[in-house]
């Protein structure tokens, strides 16, 4: 395989339409599974499709059987013995490795919405395969929580960021085929267009914590060119707060989880926000700092960045149609809950590209997840048996 990176793009065939069969598709994309049995030709069985939003902050599953779960994308071991007997448990995840991280060796395998390691970005060989173990048994502990029974088939669509490379898409599809019968991926700003039906004239941004994604939707497949994955996201401006937070307050003791608990709580770019303050440590004393201008400033980061991919996908776009894209974007995943953060991208639109109308989806957190779901539902069975 090619060392060199690979724009990811949505499967060929996720659409409403089961008269076409595609005729192959790229090991990068889609996979078979846990299905080495005689799952490919037993027709009979039951079937549960699940839509995942693998995220680097937080993990999120819509299933064919109504379940509905999210959770942060943690992953937990105990770090010896007396842990051990403490937790009961050989792994933890999500909220439980937040209460017990400090009895714990914890892992968030996913950054930039893909798994650390995998891109070949100087991560020492172990740590990458300590960040892959716990990228399966997430996966796993995401799958468990749809309560399939275990003699149905699970075929699932998994989220992936927009430019995702081709080792990325691997090492997702790795992880997930242990426990999946038939596995792909496709574009998270995608999946949320898909799953609310917009799939023409319309710019859909998705904002995790590792990657804000970009879609052009102009009524075909998107391609490489109709996509932008940016770094601007949720841990930018974890980083940037934590930053301005200490150059303001140099007296302040915190955390990382406490910059990320703040923000989850109070996040906004509106003036209109009541102050925001904290109770934390001065010199071991509880103390309370007034953050509210810094919550702001860090917020509002991401806008330039965002706005500037906007300007780049209108801009390549047809000329006749580059107004109404502009009138039609779409703002998903869990960053888009920051307070008035629609309005300040709007905002920003008009100042710098001459118009724009941002509205937020209805579910961030499951917008993904359930176009995923969408998409899984309306691929032709024999699509999902030749992937087996």
């Amino acid at each position: 395989m090619s060392d060199t990176t690979d724009m990811v793009t949505p499967p060929d065939q996720p659409t409403a339409s089961h008269e076409s069969r595609p005729e192959s598709k790229s090991p990068a994309t889609a996979s078979g599974g846990r299905s080495q049995k005689a799952h490919s030709v037993d027709t009979e069985k039951s079937i549960v499709y699940i839509g995942m939003d693998l995220g680097t902050s937080r993990t999120a599953i819509a299933c064919s059987n109504g379940v509905r779960e999210s959770f942060p994308s943690l992953v937990g071991y105990p770090k010896d013995v007396v842990s051990q007997k403490l937790l009961g448990k050989d792994i933890l995840f999500g909220k439980e490795v937040i209460k017990h991280r400090m009895s714990l060796k914890h892992f968030r395998p996913l950054e930039a919405g893909v798994i650390k390691g995998s891109n070949d970005d100087g991560i020492p060989q172990q740590e990458a395969e300590a960040n892959m173990m716990a990228a399966r048994a997430l996966v796993k502990h995401a799958i468990q929580l749809a309560r399939a029974p275990a003699d149905e088939l699970v075929y699932c669509v998994i989220g992936a960021p927009a430019e995702a490379s081709i080792h990325n898409r691997e090492a997702i599809l790795e992880a997930a085929k242990e426990v999946i019968d038939s596995v792909m991926l496709c574009s998270e700003p995608f999946s949320v267009a898909y799953g609310m039906d917009v799939l023409s004239d319309a710019l859909v941004i998705d904002i995790g914590a590792g990657t804000t994604d970009l879609c052009r939707m102009h009524g075909t497949m998107p391609e490489a060119e109709d996509q932008r994955t940016l770094t601007f996201a949720g841990d930018h401006i974890d980083r940037t707060l934590a930053e301005l937070i200490k150059k303001n307050h140099p007296e302040v003791s915190f955390s990382m989880q406490m910059i990320t608990d703040v923000k989850e709580k109070w996040s906004t770019v509106s003036d209109a926000t009541p102050p925001i303050k904290v109770k934390w440590p001065v010199k071991g004393k509880p103390t309370d700092i007034d953050i509210t201008a810094e919550m702001k400033q860090a917020c509002h980061s991401i806008v330039p960045p965002i706005v500037e991919a906007l300007g780049d996908l209108v801009a390549s776009y047809d000329p006749e149609f580059q107004e109404v894209l502009r009138g039609n974007v779409l703002l998903g995943g869990g960053g888009s809950q920051i307070r008035g953060l629609a309005q300040a991208i709007t905002d920003y639109m008009i100042e710098h590209l001459g118009g724009g109308l941002v509205k937020q989806v209805e579910e961030p957190v499951f917008g993904g997840c359930n176009g995923a779901l969408k998409i899984s539902k309306d691929m032709p069975r024999e699509f999902w048996e030749q992937l087996s």
